[in-house]
């Protein structure tokens, strides 16, 4: 599986009518909703849309004839092995109708030009886990978990140290709170996990 690295527009004219795909990296639900909302143009004829985050995926035709955009649109998605990515491809209508073969073919298309041009990363799924460590220990051990592949995702300052906000590869979590015990001779406080 891919994700993508950062948000991708492919434009194209067919029969007159314009089709802009945008695909954008998603990490949940929320933020899907949230980047549609801010990339569908309301002046446009139609905001058709897909998106999928693991096996979770949902789709619109927003208003084209049933199964004619949004599926399309997903298995152009899947057929490049994406996920926590949403594409939108919004539609200003020409004039000249498309039928259903073409409007599969416009909207499935666009999305599959866009996601071909994207840049993409392979996927790795990761799990969330925080450690408290002291002043003492804290340079080492940030440079410790960056040259792992481990993403700090916040650090907040307290007394006598820092909590960092950590999310390590699927499996890894174990792993990473021994080598930090280790680092700091057992002075490292890890914290709950979530998927």
């Amino acid at each position: 599986m891919y994700t993508l690295d950062r948000t991708e527009t492919f434009e194209q004219e067919i029969r007159k009518s314009r089709f802009r795909a945008t695909a954008c990296p998603v990490a949940d639900e929320a933020e899907a909703k949230a980047v549609l909302a801010a990339v569908a143009d309301r002046a446009a004829n139609h905001n058709c849309w897909a998106w999928r985050i693991g096996g979770t995926y949902r789709f619109s035709d927003d208003g084209e004839p049933g199964g004619t955009a949004g599926k399309p649109i997903l298995q152009a998605i899947d057929g490049q092995a994406l996920d926590r990515t949403l594409v939108v491809v919004t539609r200003w209508f020409g004039g000249i109708l498309l039928g259903s073969g073409g409007l599969v073919r416009a909207y499935g298309g666009t999305a599959a030009a866009c996601l071909r041009q994207a840049a993409k990363s392979p996927f790795v799924a990761r799990e969330a886990l925080s450690v408290s460590v002291g002043f003492s220990d804290l340079a080492l051990v940030k440079a410790r978990l960056a040259a792992g592949g481990v993403l700090i995702d916040g650090e907040a300052f307290h007394g006598t140290g820092a909590t960092l906000a950590l999310r390590v590869a699927a499996g890894a979590a174990e792993e990473t709170a021994r080598m930090l015990a280790d680092l700091t001779g057992g002075r490292a406080e890890i914290g709950g996990r979530e998927k």
